[in-house]
């Protein structure tokens, strides 16, 4: 066979790069109707005022902890994404909020501590309930709400795919209005700023670009401030933007404000409310409740008391377990017979034991032995105590009252001490060498081992 050669030159891939631009994270309309929130039995104004809510308590809090601007925007920016993913009726308003603070305030370089993060949402919404302010408790549930708000920041990472850059339109305000000259008036300037932080509480973020966002912000300041912008041709032409998406942008930050404000206990109530439905569906689902909020009769109909039993089956289990009892009774006996056996040679043993101690308590030999051992322990001591007192008594002569008679004292004690030990040994030369001295040691087995003069008696002359 003929080895196939490609003609054309190889291409060169790169799989290593990777491009992130700011268009992945814009949502088209389709996706944006039905949410997961809807899905799950939450209705068009409940999760708005949701949103709004959100949002506000992560600028409520950012100001609290002295975050900048654009950390703030940016937590409410992925608060919003996140929702559209996810629902607010699987996971916790409060917390997901704060795990966007803490997320928002890493991103943007200006880190707050998590403990921190928790007290200052506490603050709040003791603020807004009107109670009494108190410092929150570090107890375990402090620490299951500090691993909540981990779990929940993980959670917005994995889901928004790590793609949590923001692109804010707070620099393209002021270049705009630079641009159209406009950038002295302080009040215009400000308004536009406003609108665009108002516009966060919303979903602008998530379907228009920043450039067109910034435009609708320095269209409505001009409007409601009156001051002129050109229009042949349009000012915002210049910057590629439709009159339509802003004429849109508009309307959507309008709306926020002629909405009342949200009541965080009536949406707490509707959020549970549609969780137990939720539960409710997937028990039905999983067939462990009927329609009637009670088992099913299709499952009691089958279930194992209304079957009748068979013959056949009854008369082979009562043969089995007749088998089994035989096979515990044997089993049983077999036990016995082993204790029994065990009993025996133990007390066998015991009665062995008891009469050799009685032989060696009678035995002679350990009398002998023993008395042997101690009349030479009493005339090694009476040895050794005639030493001591021999010594004792050269010490008492050598000490002398006066330095002059030192050496004559000196030569007198030597003098005594030599004879104390030539009588000693005088005394004592038969016992050195008689046999007594180092007697045979006698063994148990009735062997007797040579006495240490019959060892060496082959050396003396």
């Amino acid at each position: 066979m003929a080895e196939t050669k490609s003609k054309g030159p190889t291409m060169e891939r790169d799989f290593s790069s990777i491009i992130i631009t700011l268009e992945n994270v814009l949502i088209p309309d389709e996706k944006l109707s039905p949410t997961p929130s809807m899905q799950d039995g939450l209705d068009i104004d409940t999760e708005t005022d949701l949103r709004i809510l959100g949002c506000e308590l992560i600028q409520t809090s950012g100001i609290l902890l002295k975050l900048p601007q654009v950390a703030m925007a940016t937590g409410q920016v992925l608060f919003q994404r996140f929702y559209y993913s996810k629902s607010f009726v699987k996971h916790n308003m409060e917390v997901l909020a704060m795990a966007c603070v803490n997320l928002a305030s890493k991103i943007e370089e200006c880190p707050r501590r998590l403990r921190d993060v928790i007290n200052t949402f506490h603050h709040v919404k003791q603020v807004r309930n009107k109670k009494n302010i108190r410092p929150l408790v570090l107890d375990q549930s402090y620490i299951n709400l500090k691993n909540q708000v981990i779990k929940a920041e993980r959670r917005v990472l994995k889901e928004l795919g790590f793609c949590v850059h923001v692109k804010h339109p707070h620099k393209v305000i002021v270049m705009y209005l630079q641009v159209l000259d406009a950038h002295q008036n302080q009040k215009l300037v400000q308004c536009a700023w406003n609108y665009m932080n108002d516009s966060f509480r919303t979903d602008v973020f998530v379907r228009w670009h920043p450039e067109t966002i910034a435009c609708a912000c320095i269209w409505l300041a001009a409007r409601q401030l009156q001051v002129p912008l050109p229009n042949s041709p349009p000012w915002f032409e210049l910057f590629n933007v439709i009159e339509e998406e802003i004429r849109n942008i508009c309307l959507t930050i309008l709306r926020l404000y002629a909405r009342q404000k949200p009541n965080p206990d009536a949406l707490e109530k509707k959020v549970t409310a549609a969780r137990a439905v939720q539960l409710e569906a997937k028990q039905k689902a999983k067939g462990l409740f009927s329609e009637r909020d009670s088992p099913n009769s299709i499952s009691r109909n089958d279930s194992p008391k209304n079957v009748s039993p068979n013959p056949t089956t009854t008369t082979l289990i009562g043969e089995l377990k007749k088998r089994i009892k035989k096979e515990q009774e044997e089993r049983n006996e077999k036990s016995k017979a082993k204790h029994r056996s065990r009993s025996r040679s133990g007390s066998r043993s015991s009665r062995s034991s008891g009469s050799l101690q009685r032989k060696r308590r009678q035995s002679p030999s350990r009398k002998a032995k023993k008395d042997k051992y101690s009349q030479e322990r009493r005339s090694k001591d009476t040895h050794k105590s005639r030493k001591r007192k021999h010594r004792s008594h050269s010490h008492s002569a050598s000490r002398s009252p006066s330095p002059g008679f030192k050496s004559s004292h000196k030569k007198r004690s030597i003098d005594k001490g030599n004879e104390g030990k030539d009588r000693d040994y005088k005394e004592n030369k038969d016992r050195y060498n008689s046999p007594d001295r180092y007697p045979r040691k006698h063994h148990r087995n009735g062997h007797s081992s040579p006495s240490r003069l019959d060892k060496y008696d082959k050396y003396r002359r």
